[in-house]
């Protein structure tokens, strides 16, 4: 099978283990750096996404987020933040992860690859609602189920992949590519890719936030006070 570009090795990571680990400390974050700089040339099409997402609050629609492995966890912990942050319903926000959210220390794997159960899943969508599609590869079937499905129902697909020209980008109404590169530790897209994608869903809640009047001078004038501090 070919390798792409978020499964490719990085120059950065030969040798790494026989680093101290101060050194190793510094390649990471190099890397994480080079991940960031792949959110800024997407900076034009976070806006866009992110005035979908507010167009789709103002309409009645419920936001959508969804995906397999790491990319799903960064969809959930953005998707899991909105309540709290800006006052959006939790009956507004739908988290549809490969295998179920996990519920201790073991993450599913095979799920992903079930394309039907992220159709499945989507299934519950309609013309009101927008689906966020994560997935690093940009070719993970169940991410991939979920765009389809969304599209059939009649929803807007914003997607969200790290490799250009990836099929989950080619089903979007918003594509957001984040171009990161290989990762320091091959394939391990929790690394460089999973920060690129913390960093555009966290743009995109935001300015979505302002969009919709729950940000003001930079306060969160949506914020559900519901603990001491």
């Amino acid at each position: 099978m070919p390798q792409h570009g978020t499964e490719m090795r990085s120059d950065l990571g030969i040798g790494l283990d026989a680093l101290a680990p101060a050194e190793m400390a510094r390649v990471l974050i190099a890397g994480q750096r080079a991940a960031l700089e792949a959110v800024d040339v997407a900076r034009e099409a976070i806006g866009r996404a992110a005035a979908r997402m507010a167009e789709t609050l103002g309409a009645g629609g419920r936001l959508a987020y969804g995906g397999a492995g790491s990319s799903a966890l960064m969809a959930a912990a953005d998707a899991l933040e909105l309540g709290g942050t800006f006052g959006v319903s939790p009956e507004r926000i739908l988290i549809l992860m490969a295998g179920g959210l996990p519920v201790d220390a073991r993450m599913p794997g095979a799920s992903e690859d079930d394309e039907a159960a992220g159709r499945a899943a989507a299934a519950v969508l309609d013309a009101r609602d927008l689906m966020i599609a994560v997935s690093a590869s940009g070719r993970t079937p169940y991410a991939l189920g979920l765009a389809r499905a969304a599209r059939d129902r009649g929803a807007a697909v914003i997607a969200i992949a790290n490799v250009p020209g990836a099929p989950l980008l080619a089903l979007a109404d918003v594509p957001v590519c984040l171009p990161t590169p290989p990762e320091i530790v091959a394939g391990s897209t929790r690394l460089g890719a999973g920060t690129a994608q913390k960093a555009a869903l966290n743009a995109m809640s935001t300015i979505m936030g302002a969009l919709t009047g729950r940000i003001h001078d930079g306060f969160m004038v949506g914020l559900v006070a519901d603990n001491a501090k």
